[in-house]
């Protein structure tokens, strides 16, 4: 590999995202009335990102799966990750669960839910009794798409996925005479990534727009009232993914949390101002890649894990319906909190990608535990944009550790250049197709 020149600071992307993140928060609290007007960087820079998300998926499994030709390792690998995500699913929402009882963020707010205006949860709950009531059958019916164009066209990632994981096993099985549809995916891919790389280049200006937004709209002191969730919550993602994943991450492929959170620190501050994680997709796939990890494996872990390996959203449900039972006096049984478990394995599946996602499988959740009054949804609302910062990024961090995890079992990770690319001895650049580079020695 050869060497390269340090890449100046003000050239750096991370630099660049973190003055647009002072200055939202600068242009918010002084100006709010010109801050909220510039949601709309933030609203472009999404729109942008989302134009490219289900084309590039599809080109990244059709050819990880067209390329890796054994098609019993792609269905290996497809079970492993859905067993994963089971597993991690139900370890986040005991996480949820038990420090919801430690730290009891709602003990002592004694709210009377007769006080409580229902009319801002209409939309929510109606929303919810649709999504609950299509049932798992519902749920599967939703996977295929009416049409791969229509999929394409509506942006829904796992039907997108569906039908890639279809064509991507076709090609396969045809062999040999449909290699140059397998190589123009690939050639496609490698156009939409350098696409990628130039539209990601304005994600300073969205995370400007959305920081902005946020603190202009709601103020710095908005977090008051319930400060104790929103603390609450975010201390539970810190430790499910410190203490969890950074466990399961190293006992498996011997690699640092600490490291691999700041190898993706650009992603992560994007994902934090914007408070989504599709707005990433592309280049945390690209970036799994460049460390290492084979892209089949890659391909197949990540879209997957968007709607079913959702931890923190999983750490926020449980968490939410306790806080919901203690501000409002309500006692739970231990019945009770078996069937919060129960339903939210099922609830928390597919909600990436639905509006109000987190309100509406909530509502869900709590139709179907009548011992919970559905109205305590309302507490929530206020503060729900904020802890919506830490869903989306435990949300990520725990869909790139999946891919990490799977791979090193599936002997489809380069350790060593995983190691160099993150303790800083290997550079990457998403813009270009160049291989890893040495850093250079000081």
């Amino acid at each position: 590999m050869s060497t390269s020149p340090r890449t100046p600071i003000y050239k750096s992307l991370f630099v660049q995202v973190m003055v647009g993140l002072v200055l939202g928060i600068v242009l918010g609290t002084l100006t709010p009335n010109f801050a909220i007007g510039l949601k709309f960087f933030s609203d472009a820079f999404l729109k942008l990102i989302s134009m490219i998300v289900a084309p590039i998926v599809f080109c990244v499994v059709v050819h990880g799966i067209a390329g890796a030709g054994d098609l019993k390792k792609v269905g290996r690998v497809g079970g492993k990750a859905l067993i994963y995500f089971e597993v991690m699913t139900t370890i986040a929402l005991a996480v949820g669960l038990i420090l919801a009882f430690v730290l009891r963020p709602g003990v002592g707010m004694n709210i009377n839910t007769a006080s409580l205006n229902a009319s801002a949860l209409n939309t929510y709950t109606d929303n919810a009794h649709k999504l609950h009531g299509g049932g798992i059958g519902g749920f599967v019916l939703n996977i295929i798409p009416t049409t791969a164009f229509d999929a394409l066209a509506r942006n829904d990632v796992l039907q997108v996925l569906f039908f890639a994981i279809i064509f991507g096993i076709s090609l396969s099985l045809v062999g040999e005479t449909a290699q140059p549809v397998t190589d123009l995916i690939e050639i496609i891919s490698k156009v939409l990534f350098r696409g990628m790389g130039l539209i990601i280049r304005l994600a300073p200006l969205g995370v400007l727009g959305a920081v902005a937004y946020t603190v202009g709209q709601y103020g710095i002191g908005s977090l008051e009232q319930l400060a104790s969730l929103v603390a609450v919550f975010w201390i539970s993602v810190a430790v499910f993914v410190v203490v969890v994943l950074g466990t399961i991450m190293k006992a498996t492929a011997g690699l640092n949390i600490l490291r691999f959170l700041n190898y993706f620190r650009e992603e992560l501050t994007i994902v934090l101002a914007t408070a989504s994680s599709d707005a990433v997709l592309p280049q945390i796939m690209r970036k799994l890649e460049r460390m290492g990890v084979k892209p089949s494996v890659v391909g197949l872990v990540i879209p997957t894990g968007y709607s079913f390996n959702l931890d923190a959203f999983s750490i926020y449900l449980t968490l939410a319906v306790v806080f919901i039972a203690q501000a409002t006096n309500t006692p739970l049984s231990l019945g009770d909190l078996f069937l919060v478990l129960g339903i939210s394995l099922v609830t928390s599946k597919g909600a990436h990608g639905v509006p109000g996602s987190a309100i509406v499988i909530l509502a869900a959740t709590l139709n179907a535990v009548p011992a919970i009054p559905v109205i305590g949804l309302v507490l929530v609302l206020s503060v729900d944009w904020f802890i919506g910062m830490a869903r989306a990024l435990g949300n990520l961090i725990g869909n790139c550790v999946a891919t990490v995890v799977i791979a090193a079992w599936e002997k489809e990770l380069d350790v060593s250049l995983a190691h160099k690319v993150l303790s800083g001895d290997v550079t990457i650049d998403l813009t270009t197709d160049a291989p890893p580079s040495v850093q250079p020695a000081e």
